[in-house]
């Protein structure tokens, strides 16, 4: 039996240092507790609701399609699964994909997939160039691509293989390159560095250096894709074509549904080589399939655009009129840079507001992460910069006793 105090918060491993709200309901851009309280929500999940929480067209598919069928298992064909791996391919320069569960799974895919690929096409050069500050996931695999401060020592020993360049320094990845090389692996924007675009001439420069060494390119658009940019997927925002490209989080819209996308010259895995028991299940591909079409809908990116210059326009100006270092980003992924550590003091007063709480990331310590769904309002960004300022009061009157 167990010896744990019957508390359920105590079931739970501990990973994380959780307030003691219980969210239970959520609606679009909201978020309700356990004792009634409404949050606004830009955090979302990490990226994670495309169209904010509990849409009515994903509750819908969700229940439409448990009724007909769960999963046959991935041996066999699905509906689904056919139309959103159409939709996926009709609608990028990709022509094979492979659903998998999460960000992770999908990014160690992609791992394999140039590895099979060096060990057909280039003697078994088995090397990815990754770069710091980067994340790619918390596998044993993608923690070693990854260059997120902390983990060096976590889980020793890493997987090999991963040479660690500087984003926007093409002459850093170039140094790295050698026999045992097989592709480059990046974020499109770096989201856990705290929102760090690589520039559009960078992304050209790699294109052409990865063409010239007969390396793959591999995008992680984990939270960039799903129109998180302002485009269906980030590598059409800076206009440079990947050789291979995973999707996570918004792909879902808060399901567990991510995805592996490859151009054909690139796709050689054998029968047995990938797999996975809940992979391309119908009941997560249907509503990936809603995902889509929604976003598909005329005039839906538009708008993500306009609220993205929107968000990015409020911000600065917050930015200017407050002393900080202003804001960066694309489309409705951005950072607010403050002018001190205050970030997790930031996010709890914020948090904390009356009678409505305000719920924001600070993944670095000196600033403020964005993520809120697509299908936020103007009005909505315009709330959340008035608390916002009302959390900035309550830290700055903090000030002098945090001191002290």
């Amino acid at each position: 039996m167990s010896t744990v105090a019957h508390d359920p918060t105590q079931s739970l491993m501990d990973i994380t240092a959780r307030p003691d709200a219980v969210f239970v309901r959520g609606d679009g851009s909201w978020l309700t507790d356990h004792r009634g309280r409404r949050h606004l929500d830009f955090v979302q999940g990490w990226a994670v609701n495309t169209l904010g929480h509990c849409p009515p067209q994903i509750a819908q598919t969700l229940a439409e399609q448990a009724a007909k069928l769960i999963t046959p298992s991935p041996a066999f064909y699905n509906e689904p699964s056919l139309q959103l791996a159409g939709l996926l391919t009709r609608h990028s320069c990709f022509d094979r994909v492979f659903f998998c569960n999460s960000g992770g799974e999908a990014n160690e895919g992609a791992i394999k997939l140039a590895r099979k690929w060096g060990a057909l096409r280039k003697d078994g050069a088995y090397g990815i160039i990754t770069f710091g500050d980067g994340f790619h996931g918390r596998t044993l695999a993608t923690m070693s691509a990854s260059g997120k401060p902390g983990w060096e020592a976590l889980f020793e020993p890493k997987v090999p293989g991963f040479a660690k360049a500087r984003l926007n320094d093409i002459a850093s990845v170039e140094a790295l390159i050698d026999g045992n090389t097989v592709a480059v692996m990046l974020e499109p924007v770096q989201g856990e560095a705290g929102v760090v675009p690589a520039t559009p001439g960078f992304l050209r420069e790699l294109r052409a250096l990865t063409r010239k060494r007969g390396l793959l390119l591999i995008f992680d658009e984990i939270q960039t894709g799903m129109g998180r940019s302002g485009t269906l997927f980030a590598y059409q925002h800076f206009g440079v074509e990947p050789d291979i490209m995973t999707l996570g989080k918004g792909i879902g819209g808060g399901v567990p549904l991510a995805a592996l996308l490859a151009k054909e010259a690139v796709s050689c895995f054998a029968h047995g080589d990938q797999g996975g028991t809940f992979n391309g299940n119908p009941l997560m591909t249907a509503v990936g399939v809603t995902v889509m079409q929604t976003l598909l809908a005329p005039g839906f990116l538009d708008q993500v655009r306009a609220t993205g210059k929107h968000l990015s326009q409020r911000l600065a100006a917050l930015a200017a009129e407050t002393g900080m270092h202003g804001e960066r980003g694309v489309g409705l992924l951005r950072a607010l840079m403050l002018r001190s550590n205050d970030g997790p003091a930031i996010v709890e007063a914020a948090r904390q507001l009356q009678p409505v709480g305000l719920l924001l990331n600070a993944p670095r310590p000196h600033l403020l992460r964005f993520m809120p769904a697509l299908t936020v309002t103007a009005a909505e960004i315009d709330r959340m910069i008035e608390l916002l300022r009302e959390a900035l009061a309550v830290v700055a009157a903090a000030a002098p006793s945090r001191a002290a």
